[in-house]
This record gives structure tokens, sequence and C-alpha cells, in this order.
């Protein structure tokens, strides 16, 4: 039995069944309790939701859900013949698009994905929750042409399926409301090699928008998250999206050596965040250098983020939070200069990021709609033992340095820092595993 709130009865449906319960019962809450007082939450669970949970826990009868087609069961099948046009209303009116014009997936344009990748069309990659289908290759390689990527992306979305399976990536909280979408980052020779936008406008350049609309395809059709149903952001989400890290021009080993691979190797690494947004400049001041700045800034944008309310927190009790500190390389290159290391920023930025806990008081009652208190998440173990001093004492509001990752990337001659901030999930990355006559492919590809 479980308990929601208006319009999220699918998605605890969607979620039970991710948990491998066929046939949940539901009682739901009218309307959004987040506002409602004291007096009117009592008279809607007396009246309506009461009698829900009971009915619920007595009912003899269990209503069957529809259970899904197979997953891969028929795969090659052709589920339609029409023209460019009504191909894209038929894969529009099934929710298979995203609302934007597709490329047909034919079995001729799916072939030439799968000879980039040396495993069987219907090999398991992942089992991708909230749906528990199986991501294949072959349904890999369909939701990818219909994102207009070319063949030799195949090597790069298999790696970025096998890290959204991955039970770190938690994939089955992606359909908060507050506004949760993937990115995927991609190291190593391949950025090069592909041509993979880690400059200017990198999300918007290259391959880089047609890869992230893949993994946006595949979060949809695969995993199952549909816009309104089990996918519930109040206001929407962007497109998911990709980037290369700027390997040359980072003073710093880069991120995927941080995670434990061979510089030489090439790895995808799949995040979360709520924000994509206006990235501020680190100006210099007459009386601080660039690096002051800029470390400043990064603290600073960290206290205006949605999910602060989450930050500190940590224990059994907390939500995972990441954060994605990405800094432009004239930014890397001013903080090199000035004699620190990458965890040097990393430690700096955890140290910095504080604020009155009067102010993190007002966040945590009314943006997280928690209606309980700094002092009394500090006496459950959920908080720091600081926050449980006077308004006006200055509490660090980052639970660790290792929830910030830093990625050097974007345009060189711009000062310019982004911070974006997950929730429910942890980066994580895989090795790019190339077919043995990759080279030959790839000279084939290429006109």
């Amino acid at each position: 039995m479980v308990v929601t709130t208006t319009g999220f009865s699918a998605l605890a449906r969607f979620t039970g069944k991710a948990r491998g319960v066929e046939a949940l019962r539901i009682a739901e809450y009218p309307g959004p309790v987040g506002i409602h007082d004291a007096g009117q939450i009592a008279h809607n669970v007396e009246t309506t939701l009461f009698e829900a949970i009971v009915d619920g826990l007595t009912r003899a009868d269990v209503p069957g859900l529809s259970q899904a087609t197979e997953n891969g069961s028929g795969a090659t099948d052709i589920v339609f013949t029409g023209t460019y046009d009504e191909v894209n209303r038929f894969f529009a009116s099934k929710e298979w698009t995203d609302g934007l014009p597709i490329t047909p997936p034919t079995p001729e344009r799916v072939d030439a994905f799968m000879k980039f990748t040396r495993r069987a069309p219907d090999e398991t990659i992942a089992v991708l929750p909230s749906a528990n289908l199986r991501a294949t290759p072959w349904n890999v390689a369909v939701n990818a042409v219909m994102a207009g990527c070319q063949p030799e992306h195949m090597p790069i979305l298999v790696a970025a399926v096998e890290a959204l399976g991955d039970e770190r990536a938690c994939l089955g909280s992606l359909g908060s409301t507050s506004g949760i979408f993937p990115f995927i980052l991609i190291n190593g020779p391949i950025v090069e090699q592909l041509g993979i936008a880690h400059g200017a406008q990198l999300i918007s350049c290259g391959p880089n928008p047609t890869i992230g609309r893949a993994i946006g395809l595949i979060v949809r059709n695969i995993a199952g998250f549909r816009p309104g149903a089990s996918y519930m952001g109040t206001f929407g989400y962007p497109l998911a999206f990709a980037l290369g890290e700027s390997t040359g021009a980072t003073p710093w080993q880069p991120f995927h050596v941080d995670q434990g691979f061979d510089a030489g190797a090439s790895t995808v690494t799949v995040g979360v965040t709520n924000n994509w947004g206006a990235a501020p400049a680190a100006y210099d001041t007459p009386d601080q250098s660039g690096a002051e700045t800029a470390l400043q800034l990064l603290a600073r944008e960290i206290t205006h983020k949605t999910r602060l309310f989450h930050f500190p927190g940590s224990g059994p009790d907390s939500e995972t939070v990441m954060i994605t500190l990405m800094i432009s390389p004239s930014v890397a290159k001013s903080l090199a200069d000035a004699g620190y290391s990458k965890r040097d920023v990393i430690e700096q930025v955890f140290e910095r990021t504080r604020m009155p806990l009067r102010e993190y008081d007002w966040v945590l009652k009314y943006t997280a709609i928690m209606r309980t208190t700094a002092r009394e998440r500090a006496l459950a173990g959920v908080l720091p033992i600081e926050f449980m001093g006077e308004p006006d004492d200055i509490v660090r509001v980052l639970s660790s340095p290792d929830i910030l990752s830093l990625i050097v990337c974007g345009d060189p001659n711009r000062n310019r820092v982004m911070v974006l901030e997950g929730g429910h999930t942890q980066p994580t990355t895989r090795q790019i595993v190339f077919p043995p006559d990759w080279e030959a492919l790839l000279n084939q590809s290429r006109p």
C-alpha cells in the first residue's frame, strides 16, 4: 500500500512495478499537500485518504496491471510503413518521440549502427528502471537513429547505457517533480577522434546535441519515463545533453583519471542535474586574484541551488546529492597558476560554501516543504551538530568535499563557471569498448 498525492498514482504504479510489485494498491491524497495548512490536511485525511487506505488494505480483489510486451520480442519487426511525415506522425502518436521530428529507424540504418559494436543485437546491456525493460544493442541503435546520431556514436551510447543501468546511477528516481534530467560527459581520445565539442557552446556543437538527444530517447523509450506520467517535472525538462572535457586545456588530470581510468582510455560518465542556466563570470577585482574570485563565486553559486536543503545531509536518512563544477580553461589556468591542485579547489569550495543558519532554515522551511527545522533534523542525525546553533551562526552547507566533481570545459577565451546540482544519483563512469575493426569502420563511415 502506498500513499500518493494527486497526479502521482501513475508514477507510483511504475515505481512499484520496477521494485517487483505488479499490482500496487494506492491511496491518493487529494490536491497539493505541500501548500495545505494543518486543518485542511486533517480534513482530507479524515474524509478521503483514511477510507482509501482501509479499502486498499482490506479489498480482496487486486486489480492487475497490463503487462508490458517482452522487450526484445519481435525487435526487428517492421512496426509501420509510410512516408517520412507518416512515420513521424505514427511515432509521435505512440509517444516514442520527444516532440521533435525523428529520423525513421529503418532496418538498414539500424544495421549500420550494429557494425560498431561487438555485442549481439539482442544481448542485454542493462535493465533500465522504472519500466525495467532490457536495453539491447538493437533498441539502443533504434533510438540513436531516431535522434540523428551517426553509426560511430554507437560505442558511446552502449557505454552510457551501461552507466545508466548501474545502481549508483539510481535511474528509477529520475521522475522527481524538481526537474532532473540526464547528461553525459565524454572523456579520452574519442573526444578528438569524433569531434565531440568541448569548447565554446559545447552542448550545441558537433555531434553533442544528437548524442544527448539519444540518451533522452533511451530514457523515455527503454527506461519508460514519459512526461506527466512517470516523469513529473513541474515545469518540464530541457533535452538531455552531452559534452566533452577539454583534456588538452586542463592543467590537472582529467575527470576520468580521477575515476580510476587510464588517461588513454575513452569513457562516458552519466550524471543528472536540476539546472542549466547562466554562467557567471569570475572577474578579477583590484584586491583579489582571479583564482580567489573564482573560488568565492563557485561557493556562492552552490548556495543558490534548488536542492540546497539536501546538501549538508549525511547518513542513511539523507538524500544522495552530487554537484558538478564546470569551469572554463582560463579559470582553471588562473587557479593552477595560483598554486591550487584540483583537489585543493574542491576542498576550498567545500570550506567556503557557508551561510547563516537563519537563511538555511528559511530554505528548509519554504523550499523543501519539510515542515521541520534544521535543529530537528540535526537531532535526528541527518544534519551535523552545528545546525543546532543560533540563527546568526555561519554553517557549512556541504556534507563533504566528495560530493563535488570538477570538469574543465567551455570557451577557452572566457572566464566562466557553471554549477550543476544533481539529486538521487552519483555520476557513474564506464569505459567505451570499441569493435576490433574500429579504425577501418571509422574510415569507411567518413566521406
